[in-house]
């Protein structure tokens, strides 16, 4: 991964404010769906944003991490300008919520190569696994503000 906050000085990156932890995920996925509800409601401090692959700064953020937006196994989360992909931003996550999001620790005793074998598998088929769900059109206003889709000025 480059530097923290290496997207600060790339010009395709839109403008955002990246004061509080970025979520970059599917917005169509059901799986992903449940993992940004899960962040709505485990964030105690109601900063973490997140930021559907499917818009112009998920999209921009994924290609600046050497990811491509349409390949099933994007996933981001930004914290303090570092990215981290993949189940390493589930640990992330989870490690910087704390209460109930540090069972996502388990996961750090899986060698890497598992885990990412394991990600990888649930990633491409997780469509046919868990369906199709926007979190874009949850009606909660709480999560609604959560979201960032590139438009927004920088903060």
């Amino acid at each position: 991964m480059p530097d923290p906050f290496s997207y600060r000085a790339d010009p395709a990156i839109p403008p955002f404010d990246d004061s509080a932890p970025v979520a970059v995920m599917d917005a169509e996925c059901a799986l992903c769906s449940w993992g940004a509800r899960m962040i709505h409601r485990l964030d105690r401090t109601g900063t973490t944003r997140i930021c559907p692959v499917q818009s112009p700064l998920g999209a921009a953020l994924l290609r600046h991490y050497g990811m491509q937006p349409g390949n099933p196994e994007s996933w981001l989360f930004i914290a303090d300008g570092t990215a981290h992909r993949d189940f390493d931003a589930v640990i992330a996550a989870g490690r910087r919520f704390g209460g109930w999001g540090w069972p996502t620790q388990i996961l750090r005793l899986l060698p890497r190569t598992a885990r990412d074998w394991l990600y990888a598998r649930v990633a491409r088929n997780r469509y046919a696994l868990f369906g199709r769900s926007s979190f874009c059109a949850l009606p909660d206003p709480a999560f609604q503000r959560r979201l960032l889709r590139g438009t927004e000025t920088s903060g």
